[in-house]
């Protein structure tokens, strides 16, 4: 009787674009899913698969009951299997190359004997060839944008700034002369926004720019996508999922996932990880032993990369701070090979300082002595530390970043903006405000209210009705 029940489950294909701020909400969709009666198949690339099994140990990716792993490959030529691909390498690769393997894996899925039928894809919104595949099986395909609303939004009006003669830039002197500091008037839902605030791909003077054309493609062809999910909360972000669900199909905000995931009654997939990284887990004894409040949090993401020079400054103005900090410097973080940290730096802080190459952030973000978060504001990071009550101090360097940077700092009232040109006295002056200031203090409350708003129950009953109304459509 088990096997008929088996056969009959949903059986949702999950496939995330190939970098690790797109694998873990993801994994958490999947977990998600898994727990409300679907079987999953999680689509890695074989790159990735190799990484996972490297930092998790290969027992980590054991095959769950209804839970199972598949790879498909990311066409790329080979390359540092410890470093973070091009991402606009595996765009370009992911859009030319993966369709064909994806489709020979849904066949294959769906000759299994073992396997129920796929009845649905969940998959990554810059991955959109799998739509092709769906209209080809007549299924749902469900495109999760792993942006943030404002991020994404901020990608679906790279065409109207095309219209409006804003972009591409007319001249590279533009760059420099202030021309990035023109307030855009024609998002309705983010008024006052500048040009330097939508991601920076943008930048450029080259009419036909890769990364330009692939997220007009990838935002056009959302709209032929069976609904969209987004890792956000309705009251965060309410205005623009608004202006979202005019422009798109059904829009479902989803989030906090990591808090939403971590409430799953399953022991089992509870364990399982998805950090390309080895995480240490020793700084956490070491900020049990700190005061509550007392320490900033550093990292800088997944794909960020600096110059030795950066990191030099970046290193002195957290001395010069005389905070305690909690740092993570991951082994691809800077460019060239000079990684290392000035000894005299070392030396000076080394009662409250303490350094990691990766750590279970979610974790971090939540004890108790963390009292500010310095980040790229990757979306990931900002809605953990949304969803932690931590405010910000924001170093975007890519992607939505900026945007995301932009409305923390002006719309929520959480956030601190840093120079992308960075120089210590201002790493020591923020550091400074966001943790012993009056400014830092009501920052810290703002974020603790939106903290508690992340907690409302909103995003259960849109997964709910995103599982009813689309994904069990077949």
């Amino acid at each position: 009787m088990g096997s008929i029940n088996m056969i009959q489950k949903p059986h949702a294909v999950c496939l995330p674009f190939p970098a690790q701020g797109h694998i873990n909400p993801m994994l958490k969709v999947a977990k998600i899913l898994h727990s409300k009666g679907f079987h999953i198949t999680f689509v890695n690339t074989e790159f990735n698969q190799q990484r996972l099994l490297k930092s998790q140990g290969p027992e980590a990716l054991n095959q769950y009951e209804s839970f199972k792993f598949e790879t498909i490959p990311d066409g790329l030529p080979p390359s540092d299997p410890d470093a973070t691909q091009s991402i606009p390498d595996l765009c370009k690769y992911t859009s030319e190359t993966c369709l064909e393997p994806f489709r020979k894996l849904l066949s294959k899925l769906n000759d299994s004997e073992t396997t129920p039928p796929v009845s649905c894809i969940v998959s990554d919104g810059i991955m959109s060839f799998t739509l092709d595949a769906a209209e080809e099986l007549g299924i749902p395909d469900v495109l999760f944008w792993t942006t943030s609303a404002c991020g994404f939004l901020a990608y679906a009006h790279y065409i109207t700034l095309i219209q409006k003669g804003f972009i591409p830039i007319k001249d590279s002197a533009d760059l420099t002369n202030g021309y990035l500091d023109t307030v855009v008037e024609c998002v309705p839902s983010m008024k006052d926004i500048r040009l330097k605030d939508f991601p920076p791909f943008l930048r450029t003077t080259d009419p036909d720019e890769f990364m330009i054309k692939f997220v007009i493609r990838e935002t056009s062809r959302t709209k032929r996508a069976s609904a969209i999910i987004l890792n956000t909360f309705e009251d965060l972000e309410h205005d623009v999922l608004n202006e979202l669900s005019s422009m798109y199909p059904p829009v479902y905000s989803i989030g906090p996932l990591h808090t939403i995931a971590s409430n799953i009654d399953n022991d089992d997939l509870k364990s399982l990880n998805s950090s390309l990284w080895k995480e240490e887990t020793e700084c956490l004894d070491w900020l049990d032993s700190k005061e509550p409040g007392s320490v900033v949090y550093v990292n800088f993401g997944s794909i960020t990369v600096m110059t030795p020079q950066q990191l030099v400054e970046f290193s002195w103005g957290l001395a010069n701070s005389d905070q305690n900090f909690l740092w993570v410097i991951r082994p691809d973080l800077v460019s060239g090979d000079s990684q290392m940290l000035p000894p005299e730096f070392l030396n000076a802080t080394s009662d409250r300082g303490f350094l990691v190459s990766w750590c279970p952030q979610q974790k971090v973000l939540n004890h108790p002595s963390i009292g500010g978060f310095l980040t790229h504001s990757g979306w990931n990071s900002t809605i953990e530390s949304i969803s932690s009550g931590v405010p910000m101090i924001c170093w975007p360097f890519f992607a939505e970043q900026q945007t995301n940077c932009w409305f923390s700092c002006n719309q929520w009232g959480i956030g601190m903006e840093i120079d992308s040109d960075v120089n210590r006295k201002q790493v020591e002056n923020l550091v400074k405000i966001l943790m012993v200031e009056k400014k830092g203090k009501e920052m810290r409350d703002k974020a603790m209210a939106w903290k508690k708003k992340s907690e409302s129950m909103s995003s259960w009953l849109n997964i709910e009705n995103m599982i009813n109304k689309v994904l069990l459509q077949s």
